[in-house]
């Protein structure tokens, strides 16, 4: 009983942290989404109208599949990659650090500093890739990267796979290090090949890096700002519009603070609903292998 008492008694802050810093504000949060509160003066309720304009309109519904969209796109993207380098890595001890160190660096960035220096490089008149492929004789690739509807998320997604590819391949090189060497021996031994050990010994002992690599990514994905605000403002005509960006328009360019709550709630039940799936999922491949 006394252990148990202590129990209670050390974990009190922790959730005294929780309550005052996250759950309270999420609380504002969700009474402020049933106002028309501007930032200053008297909140009015305006009952559901709020979610009401988020159901009812196209452009916020497009911006969520947006979102979900560029979610799956650099999710998928950095798993595979992230693997992909951790597999190398794991099978090259000789530069495992460095590179590791190496790859690493761009998660370590600030956003703005990253977003500004592709900007730069997807200039479409003397940015750096532009001038590469000019320069490598495939002027016929040459595009718009930002500019074009059509491409402009690909650009964008694939600006944040670079910045944390090496994230991801630092999870999975962890768990690689957890797989004894004796199962590698003994796939050596049977006449195993490296793809062959990869794909029936390694993966699948690789579970729950998978399970970790995946949520940390596909939350922060889902939440994500800074880059394609940066990068493109939304544009071009929308395309790359997030719902994250439609929050911060709300919320400090128009000052609807009510409006800019409903899309954030709606956002919160977007994340928890996805990380709910994922981990059910994930964990159940976990324990079927």
């Amino acid at each position: 009983m006394r252990a148990r008492y202590s129990l209670y008694l050390f974990t009190l802050p922790a959730l005294l942290v929780i309550g005052l810093f996250f759950v309270h504000p999420i609380l504002l949060t969700f009474d402020m989404s049933f106002t028309n509160f501007a930032g200053i003066g008297e909140a009015k309720e305006v009952g559901w109208r709020n979610y009401d304009r988020i159901i009812s309109r196209d452009r916020y519904l497009r911006e969520v599949w947006l979102t979900l969209w560029y979610t799956v796109i650099v999710v998928s993207a950095l798993t595979v990659t992230g693997l992909f380098f951790a597999a190398m890595l794991h099978r090259l001890p000789l530069i495992r650090n460095f590179s590791r160190a190496a790859l690493y660096t761009p998660a370590m960035m600030s956003f703005v500093v990253v977003g500004y220096v592709w900007q730069f490089l997807y200039s479409p008149l003397n940015g750096g890739i532009n001038v590469a492929l000019r320069d490598l004789g495939l002027g016929a690739w040459e595009q718009n990267w930002l500019g074009d509807p059509s491409i402009a998320l690909y650009s964008v997604a694939f600006t944040q796979v670079w910045m944390f590819t090496g994230f991801t391949c630092a999870i999975f090189l962890a768990g690689f290090a957890g797989i004894p060497e004796e199962i590698g021996e003994a796939g050596r031994l049977e006449g195993a090949s490296s793809w062959q050990r990869f794909r029936y010994l390694e993966l699948p002992l690789l579970g729950p890096s998978v399970t970790v690599s995946v949520m940390l990514t596909t939350i922060g994905t889902l939440k994500t700002f800074e880059l394609p605000f940066i990068l493109t403002k939304g544009g071009p005509d929308g395309a790359t519009r997030l719902l994250s960006i439609d929050i911060i328009d709300n919320l400090f360019g128009q000052y609807k603070f009510g409006f800019a709550s409903a899309l954030s709630i709606v956002m919160l039940v977007i994340v928890l609903t996805v990380a709910f799936l994922q981990n059910k999922v994930l964990r159940d491949r976990e324990n079927a292998s």
